[in-house]
């Protein structure tokens, strides 16, 4: 009886033996491909226009909630507002574009002018020219600074993440913004 409780007892042993082994290989293989991800930064300048023919941001919802900012009518928590907006290298509208910034922001906070924003990032001109990420986080619009996330993409941003430093470089209220967007992301060194 005692050499099949020892035998019982090695064999136990060298399985989870094994199947930690495994586990660890698994771990170090997924924390090397990370580690070796290739960055990318670049700076673009959103155009975010809710007024005249030309505008790229449409309001969908009036809020309801308690009034966030003055004006007439006031930006009310709730209030929700669907996007496509130019995005350029510089921050006059004029300068060269780069692609758009397609999704959505809500005000999502009853007690701040903070946004929810998420939004498809389709790059159309230079080196990542058809790739696009996505960017969600709060954007809390009175904030010198801001950081969202980015978290995800497709093309040469398949597998990325990221972050996105978010300032306003001007601002008119319920009218139009320039928003500059600092942008470094991670991609997977086999995305």
């Amino acid at each position: 009886m005692p050499v099949a409780k020892s035998k019982q007892r090695s064999t136990l042993f060298v399985f989870v033996y094994l199947a930690s082994s495994a586990a660890l290989a698994v771990l170090l293989s997924a924390s090397w491909q990370w580690a070796s991800a290739r960055p990318a930064r670049m700076r673009l300048f959103m155009h975010d226009v809710l007024t005249g023919p030309g505008a790229t941001a449409v309001e969908v919802v009036n809020g309801t909630g308690p009034s966030l900012f003055g004006g007439e009518p006031p930006l009310r928590f709730g209030h929700v507002v669907v996007i496509d907006d130019a995005l350029t290298e510089g921050p006059d509208p004029a300068s060269r574009p780069v692609g758009s910034a397609q999704g959505m922001y809500v005000f999502a906070s009853m007690h701040d002018p903070a946004l929810l924003l998420c939004m498809n990032v389709v790059l159309t001109a230079g080196p990542y020219s058809g790739s696009t990420f996505t960017v969600v986080g709060r954007d809390n619009i009175v904030e010198p600074l801001r950081e969202l996330s980015v978290v995800g993409g497709t093309g040469r941003f398949r597998m990325a993440t990221g972050y996105v430093l978010w300032r306003t470089a001007s601002w008119q209220l319920r009218k139009n913004a320039v928003l500059d967007l600092d942008i470094f992301i991670h991609v997977h060194a086999y995305a």
